[in-house]
């Protein structure tokens, strides 16, 4: 168990958790504002946004995660796109991870009464501004729990990359892997990491729930 004190091994490990989280921290910044402006399409009253909305969430929600790297990593520079293999990573777990806080946001959505928007409406607030002002605010303490559940599941998708030259936890245990030493002891150290990032944004979402839940 103390391999992960040996030689370089405890800097190499600090430094692959600290990608990890960086990569999960910025694909769950942006997978957020795409979640949020695809959930704003698919209640929108121009059909072309509802199809597109929708068509992306099918699309990317279906796709295994691992064939969206593939896509991102080796279609991009065929259509002389050339991005490093970090920022491959933040798209393509970015594009996955929004397709499924669209589908958050839009069920909290849903519950939220029609009456609201439609006194919104007769108002003289237009989709945007009902949308910001009035649905959401509302719909927000209804999606955090959800919310939750996708970005604790964000940090173990990101795993992913790891296969795609992206030196983060996965590439860590691979390294270890291939210098022979104990697999139990390299997957207690990985599972241990993966284990405190959940727990502390389990943490995050809870103190958030409870904050809501008071100012209901």
């Amino acid at each position: 168990m103390g391999l992960i004190f040996e030689d370089g091994n405890l800097s190499a490990f600090a430094e692959g958790f600290l990608r990890t989280i960086e990569l999960s921290a910025l694909s769950a910044l942006f997978s957020l504002l795409l979640g949020f402006v695809l959930a704003a399409f698919r209640v929108s009253p121009v059909p072309v946004l509802r199809y597109f909305g929708t068509a992306w969430v099918t699309v990317f929600r279906n796709t295994p995660l691992t064939l969206l790297f593939f896509a991102v990593t080796f279609m991009l520079p065929s259509l002389n796109v050339h991005i490093d293999s970090f920022t491959a990573a933040v798209i393509a777990l970015s594009a996955y991870t929004g397709s499924f806080i669209c589908e958050v946001v839009r069920a909290g959505i849903n519950t939220v009464p029609l009456g609201q928007a439609e006194a919104a409406r007769s108002l003289g607030m237009g989709f945007g501004q009902t949308l910001g002002l009035v649905v959401l605010p509302q719909a927000t303490r209804s999606v955090i729990s959800p919310l939750g559940s996708v970005f604790i599941a964000l940090p173990r998708n990101s795993a992913i990359a790891g296969a795609f030259n992206v030196p983060e936890l996965f590439s860590f245990q691979k390294v270890l892997s291939e210098e022979a030493y104990d697999i139990f002891a390299i997957f207690f150290w990985i599972a241990l990491a993966y284990l405190a990032i959940s727990f502390s944004i389990n943490a995050v979402f809870s103190i958030l729930e409870r904050r809501m839940a008071v100012a209901r």
